[in-house]
């Protein structure tokens, strides 16, 4: 696998069911989304990729153990990978199981250009609370809002606010925090108090409806750069005006 800028996407979903259709749903919205990718192959436990002729029913069965296995493109000079994890109700808000999904590709000009449609397909096939697409590089200075330290509470960097472990949470619509890209649910949407005319005109000029009536929201127009001072006021900014994210907002 190579080294460069990747652009990761996670989505919380309920938990998968029996007979649920939802991972089939996903990995095609994503190959729809961004053209000439299959994500026809697993991966074994040395990391290498296997072909799936029976895809489909590969993933029928996985979904009724409540599993998104690791799914890739076969390509490892140019790694698109995709997978889903169940969160336990003890580690989740409102403690109530999820369905976890995560997605990496090459930040380039063609991944940042469809990362948008991806972020809605793959959150809308999941029939998600929420979801967000980041660089890997300010994916990483949002986690430490959120990791304690050894000292004790988080300590966030470039002085990004502090946010509840997702546990504390008081329900799963509520996003755990933002990202370049946010897709919201109506009902997650409605949790945080998105959209307000009167205050915002900038996001909403960035943002799109869905078809299920959720929210494309993109805080930036170029990938999220933290090293950007435009970039860091842009995402401060976005906390500011909703505090319900990351639990801040007083109950």
């Amino acid at each position: 696998m190579t080294t460069r800028k990747r652009l990761e996407l996670t989505v919380y979903a309920p938990p998968l069911a029996r007979r649920d259709g939802r991972p089939l749903a996903i990995v095609r919205g994503m190959e729809l989304a961004l053209p000439g990718l299959r994500l026809e192959w697993e991966v074994d436990k040395e990391g290498r990729p296997i072909p799936l002729p029976q895809r489909e029913a590969w993933l029928a069965e996985a979904a009724t153990r409540g599993k998104l296995p690791l799914l890739c493109n076969g390509d490892e000079s140019y790694p698109v990978t995709i997978s889903g994890m169940h969160r336990i109700a003890s580690a989740s808000a409102g403690r109530q199981p999820q369905l976890q999904i995560n997605a990496k590709l090459p930040q380039d000009a063609t991944v940042s250009a469809a990362a948008a449609d991806m972020l809605e397909a793959v959150s809308e096939g999941a029939r998600a609370f929420w979801g967000r697409a980041a660089p890997d590089d300010a994916a990483l200075d949002i986690a430490y809002q959120i990791a304690p330290t050894r000292e004790g509470p988080p300590a966030p960097p470039r002085g990004l606010p502090a946010l509840k472990l997702f546990e504390h949470i008081r329900s799963p619509e509520i996003p755990y925090y933002l990202g370049w890209l946010n897709y919201w649910s109506p009902a997650s949407a409605k949790a945080i108090g998105f959209p307000d005319p009167a205050r915002d005109t900038e996001l909403l000029s960035r943002s799109r409806r869905t078809a299920t009536g959720g929210w494309i929201v993109q805080l930036t127009e170029a990938p999220l750069d933290l090293d950007d001072p435009a970039h860091l006021e842009a995402l401060k900014r976005a906390y500011e005006r909703f505090p319900e994210i990351g639990g801040r907002a007083a109950p």
